[in-house]
């Protein structure tokens, strides 16, 4: 069995898992390109082992820096300069952030353009703004495909010289490769076999062999297709980059005359007062003061159902205000709320290389040098051993180089990836990385918390017997002005039962609490007492027919308390935490994925079971300390588990660090949740789970259909290759096809 990673490692999600930023910025030059480079660094790089005192942290914006391909090469040029410490990338953003001991950013800015990208130093606020789109520039480029249809035209009817086919090619090569061609010759210079060096290659070596209408043909489909790419892969990334379209730019905030006035959201502090109207979207995250609305939660929590708030209700950022006026005080800074965490945490998510991913990388490392040095030896060994046609040769050599590009390989992870995880959040499911997403699918047996996880987590009296007929009508308000002096959940629920039949109580002097067994005090001049069968025990007041009562309640899953005067027992009173209706459905739903379930809880073991028997759960283990929860974990383990965790993110804490996934309820707007889970769900809906695990299967068959075609059609072609039936244009719409292929294939998740 595949063990997990071990808690220490694997909740440290800055580093576990090489958090490199996947392709996620948006494209639009003219020549962008795919990102198949030798290599995907990780997002974060330390480049030495103790940061220095003095180390400062400066960021710049990096227009060019959109895919793992740019990323390879700065990694590589500044890894090697002397006073540099930590590089880190944000290509969402296009951000590079640098932490050095340079006397300021020259040395730097100057390495960066030795690459063919420019550095713009930014302050912090720049940095919080979405790189500015770049419009693309269409004409070269339908200049350049004319003139290579013309040249083709003209080559094949013969109707010019053979100069004019050259200076229609040269054209049409020019007019759109200029691009692919510096950023070719960069790479090489930095021993990088990138598409872009790959196809520079290919497209030199068949102008010199004089087959240029080939040759012009190939740069004008490799630029369009790339085109094509680029704007099917920007799906995948507005997916994500629309979380932050979801809160508006100004919010209503009352100022120090008590005027309301627009504010940009940024600039509201904490405290503030801020209106929202109905039908608007709620800026800031806050606590409602005034008024009363149902509010659209769908973009944070994935609820389908509006949710009723009144005063102190928590608002959420992004979220839409339906019927009412609300006011709320801001409790969260523009750049903390829930919303915000939520979209830092996917950005680092897609930059957490799941086990695929990283398998395809490290392929990929092995397979682009290994094409080259057979597409050399294809070009010189028949000709020089086995008596082969030089031009012959050399062509399907070049036809190997445009084939067997890894393009396809490479891209078809990240972009399934990325598709997964924003079709996850939308469903208020976030996933902390592609490991997760990827994992899932192999979790086969489920530990639950009880508390707030199957149940409400909120006690309700559910039962009450009058044991003597003489306090018919009155028991349950003497045992709830007892109760409601205590502040035990179980005395909550029975003083909130009697303020919901609008009982009047009475006041209670010479109250005492006592520790583990309830509460005593005067009313009317009697002594009463409100507590558990303990406390019976203690006062010598019970009976076998009470304990038959007692014990009948308790197998149900209920804690029972019993009011008593000094003659015995007066009323008893049953107290439980209900099951959520989500949580029936969504043990049904584990069960048919083939998942079993047990329930961890600290409540005794009658309540654990009856609990269980209620919504299906396999196992029911009660009496349980959190060191226990861990214990139970290491041996579902130890049986040959593939073992989740399901809890509040805080109380559970050790079993939800052991457990091969954790999962944490209920985390909008808890800090602890989101930063410390593998998956959080943004709501208390158990069934969110399933989804989760249906998910992860869907993302893994896609991945495996997107290895197996990209690898499977490139084997098919580079035998036609070997047999001289395939040309230049022919490898650049297999190449391109099959990467346009995977990258619709992956983004089928998004359509869930």
């Amino acid at each position: 069995m595949n063990q997990p990673v071990s808690p220490e490692h694997k909740h440290d999600h800055g580093h576990a898992y090489d958090h490199a930023h996947g392709d996620k910025g948006h494209r639009h030059d003219t020549h962008a390109h795919s990102c198949c480079g030798a290599s995907a660094a990780p997002a974060l790089v330390q480049l030495t082992e103790k940061a220095s005192a003095g180390a400062q942290l400066s960021r710049f914006r990096i227009q060019a820096m959109d895919c793992p391909t740019e990323q390879t090469l700065i990694q590589d040029k500044l890894g090697k300069m002397a006073g540099i410490e930590q590089l880190e990338f944000n290509l969402i953003n296009r951000v590079l952030g640098v932490r050095h001991t340079l006397d300021g950013t020259a040395e730097i800015e100057r390495a960066i353009d030795s690459l063919g990208m420019q550095a713009e130093p930014l302050s912090g606020e720049d940095e919080a703004s979405a790189a500015p789109a770049a419009k693309t520039r269409w004409w070269p480029l339908a200049l350049s495909g004319v003139a290579a249809i013309a040249a083709e035209i003209v080559h094949f009817s013969a109707l010019a010289p053979e100069w004019v086919v050259a200076a229609l090619a040269l054209a049409a090569i020019l007019g759109c490769g200029l691009g692919t061609y510096k950023k070719g010759w960069i790479a090489l210079k930095n021993r990088n076999l990138n598409i872009n060096a790959l196809m520079s290659i290919a497209v030199t070596g068949a102008v010199l062999i004089g087959q240029w209408p080939e040759a012009a043909m190939v740069m004008v489909l490799f630029t369009v297709a790339e085109l094509i790419e680029a704007r099917s892969l920007d799906r995948a990334r507005n997916a994500i980059g629309g979380l932050m379209q979801l809160a508006p730019d100004m919010a209503t905030v009352q100022q120090a005359d008590g005027q309301w006035r627009e504010v940009e959201v940024r600039e509201v502090t904490l405290g503030a007062l801020v209106r929202v109207r109905p039908g608007e979207r709620i800026g800031l995250d806050g606590e409602v003061v005034s008024g009363q609305s149902s509010v659209d939660q769908a973009p944070i929590t994935g609820e389908s159902l509006p949710v009723e708030k009144t005063l102190g209700d928590k608002l959420f950022a992004g979220t839409i205000n339906q019927a009412g006026s609300l006011e709320y005080r801001v409790t969260a800074g523009a750049g903390q709320s829930t919303l915000a965490r939520i979209i830092k945490a996917v950005e680092e998510a897609q930059g957490a290389r799941a086990p695929t991913q990283r398998f395809v990388d490290q392929f990929s490392r092995i397979y682009t040098p290994v094409v080259f040095a057979v597409a050399l030896a294809v070009a010189i060994i028949p000709p020089l051993f086995m008596a082969g046609a030089w031009f012959d040769w050399i062509y399907r050599a070049l036809v190997l180089l445009v084939v067997a590009c890894p393009c396809a390989l490479v891209i078809s992870t990240p972009v399934t990836i990325v598709s997964g995880l924003a079709a996850a959040a939308r469903k208020g499911i976030l996933i902390k990385g592609g490991v997760y997403l990827e994992g899932g699918r192999k979790l086969d047996f489920l530990a639950l918390d009880k508390t707030g996880t199957i149940t409400h987590g909120k006690p309700v009296q559910t039962d009450s017997k009058v044991l003597d007929p003489l306090f018919e009508g009155r028991a349950q308000a003497l045992a709830a002005s007892l109760a409601d002096r205590s502040d035990h959940p179980v005395s909550g629920a029975i003083a909130l039962f009697a303020k919901g039949q609008a009982l009047a109580l009475s006041e209670v002097t010479e109250f005492a609490a006592l520790a583990g067994r309830g509460v005593r005090g005067d009313i009317g001049g009697e002594t009463y007492h409100l507590g558990n069968h303990r406390l019976v025990e203690e006062l010598g007041l019970c009976s076998p027919q009470l304990e038959a009562e007692l014990d009948q309640l308790e197998r149900q899953g209920k804690t029972v308390v019993l009011l008593l005067d000094r003659s015995g027992p007066l009323a008893l009173f049953a107290v439980a935490d209900t099951v959520k209706d989500s949580s029936r459905q969504a043990i049904a739903e584990l069960h048919e994925l083939g998942i079993k379930t047990v329930m961890l809880t600290g409540d005794n073991p009658h309540t654990a079971q009856a609990i269980a028997a209620q919504v299906g759960i396999d196992r029911a283990e009660g009496n349980l300390l959190p060191a226990d929860k861990l214990a139970t974990i290491e041996r579902l383990y130890a049986e040959g588990h593939r073992v989740g965790m399901v809890g509040d993110g805080i109380n559970d804490a050790p079993a939800l660090a052991r457990a091969e996934i954790g999962f944490a309820m209920a985390a909008a707007g808890t800090d602890t949740a989101i930063e410390t889970a593998d998956v959080a769900l943004m709501d208390d809906d158990l069934r969110k789970i399933p989804a989760f695990v249906r998910l992860s299967r869907q993302s893994a068959a896609i991945l495996t259909q997107n290895i197996v075609l990209a690898l499977g059609i490139k084997a098919i072609f580079l035998a036609i290759t070997f047999a001289g039936m395939a040309t230049m244009w022919m490898a650049v719409f297999a190449d391109m096809g099959v990467s346009l292929l995977v990258v619709f294939n992956g983004l089928r998740l998004l359509r869930k």
